[in-house]
């Protein structure tokens, strides 16, 4: 039985996940869980800090822990890209009204945020879902100066002065004014009901449901009308290839919304006896696109069919990620590439179109 990674006094934990299943195949009896390729190899562990501090600070969020009652990411376990820039003072004044604005935040719901740099093919762990306090940026629009030659709003945040060895300095992205109507934009006070730590821009963020993260920007502090000759800043600059810009405008009118294509990767495998049988229960996230989806499909290695399963019970929101599963029995031990596509091909999936997501897991019992 090698390969697998008993879950000791968990496995009760993870059993009680599996029998919210609405498939009504018996799910028999869990006997471990099979690692992707790679996770045994990890040697930092989940939920410190890594890499260096402010722009080169990274924490991975561990997904293969997600289950229907445990969807919301801890505050603690949110994935971390950026810490708080050296310049950030707690308690120092702050350039805007942050005081008017907090007594005005009201809870905006979960909402999913990603790194477009989320490459870790052990995880993809620079991901995570939270619940927000805040207040529509429409909002806070409307209490800046008028200004009929306004086509975009600007919005900057505190940050290192000067590039490190994994990014470049500069934290501002320009918006049009539609797309801050067309995403429900805001600027967020609290995390899972509580302020901002400072690693999370305390005192204030912005959120922008079904951008990248690059885009929300964190320890806010400009917000600026601007006109249709707007140039792009050095953060569109820096994330312009992982947000799939065809090319790099000068200006930020022509700049593509970075939005997040639906995806979808397996987190974890569970091996199972089934009726005498060894049976494995894939289990997987789906996020991202314009609305939220019931069907995927599904291959385990390059050059096969895929084939339709429904995602069960089917997602009710595409601002959060959803759980799926889909049950396995390999023909052969050997190592496996679990890849997922749209069942609709009229869906834009950039990234699944190019692999992006593919985990890797050995199997050595059939």
């Amino acid at each position: 039985m090698g390969g697998v990674a008993f879950l000791g006094g968990t496995g009760a934990l993870v059993d009680a996940w599996t029998a919210q299943s609405c498939d009504a195949a018996p799910l028999g009896e869990l006997l471990g869980v099979v690692p992707l390729h790679g996770d045994t190899a990890r040697s930092t562990p989940f939920g410190q800090i890594l890499g260096g501090p402010g722009l080169d600070a990274r924490r991975f969020t561990d997904l293969s822990r997600l289950q229907p009652d445990r969807l919301i990411t801890p505050t603690p376990e949110l994935f971390l890209r950026t810490a708080a820039p050296a310049a950030l003072e707690p308690g120092a004044a702050w350039p805007l009204p942050i005081d008017r604005w907090r007594r005005d935040a009201r809870p905006m719901g979960a909402h999913l945020i990603e790194c477009s740099g989320n490459t870790d093919p052990d995880n993809f762990g620079l991901m995570s879902v939270c619940e927000w306090d805040g207040v529509p940026l429409t909002t806070v629009l409307d209490s800046l100066p008028a200004n009929r030659e306004a086509t975009a709003v600007l919005v900057g945040g505190l940050d290192d002065p000067e590039s490190s060895r994994s990014s470049r300095a500069g934290a501002s992205w320009v918006f049009p004014l539609e797309a801050v109507t067309q995403t429900g934009a805001f600027v967020a006070f609290r995390v899972n009901g509580e302020r901002l730590p400072p690693d999370h821009a305390a005192p204030m963020r912005l959120v922008v449901p079904g951008w990248y993260g690059c885009t929300w920007i964190k320890w806010v502090n400009d917000i600026r009308l601007v006109g249709p000759e707007e140039p792009i800043t050095s953060q569109m600059i820096e994330f312009s290839l992982r947000t799939h810009q065809r090319a790099l405008p000068a200006l930020a009118r022509d700049y593509e919304a970075p939005v997040i294509d639906l995806a979808a990767m397996p987190i974890r495998i569970e091996k199972r006896r089934v009726d005498g049988r060894i049976e494995y229960r894939v289990v997987g996230i789906v996020w991202g696109g314009d609305k939220p989806v019931t069907e995927l499909q599904i291959r385990f290695r390059a050059g096969e069919p895929p084939t339709r399963f429904s995602l069960c019970p089917a997602p009710q929101t595409h601002r959060t990620w959803s759980l799926w599963e889909y049950r396995w029995r390999p023909t052969s031990p050997g190592l496996y590439s679990i890849a997922l596509t749209a069942a609709d091909p009229s869906v834009r999936t950039r990234r699944l179109d190019v692999s992006f997501y593919v985990r890797r897991v050995m199997i050595t019992e059939i």
